[in-house]
């Protein structure tokens, strides 16, 4: 039901994708990097957002209408919770078009993540 057509997203290249922190075995992370971090993954701990974001993440074209993505057993204003924590969080960014929501995971979020985590430093 969704009224979208497929639109091609720009794919920033490997060296545009900035970390927002160094990876964990370079140094120690700062209180802010901390603090940052530690909002996104909590933001991720819920297994509601954590599928509301693959489902955005997966979807054709690297994003997803509101009434693609609200099929995971949660009631559609519970839906709209969870992908506000998710906004807040800054993993995703979205964009009203008329009467729907279209959800996009940010720029470079995921590489920043995983850039913190890898241990190969």
């Amino acid at each position: 039901m969704s009224k979208s057509e497929v639109v091609e997203l720009p794919v920033l290249p490997d060296s545009d994708v900035m970390p927002c922190c160094p990876p964990i075995t370079a140094a120690e992370l700062s209180q802010a990097d901390a603090e940052k971090m530690a909002a996104m993954f909590k933001a991720l701990s819920d297994p509601v957002r954590l599928r509301l974001f693959s489902k955005i993440a997966s979807h054709p074209g690297g994003e997803a209408c509101v009434c693609d993505i609200a099929d995971v057993g949660v009631s559609q204003p519970t839906v709209s919770h969870h992908l506000k924590k998710l906004r807040e969080a800054g993993l995703l960014t979205s964009e009203r078009r008329g009467t729907w929501v279209y959800y996009r995971v940010a720029p470079s979020v995921v590489a920043a993540m995983a850039a913190m985590l890898d241990l190969r430093g």
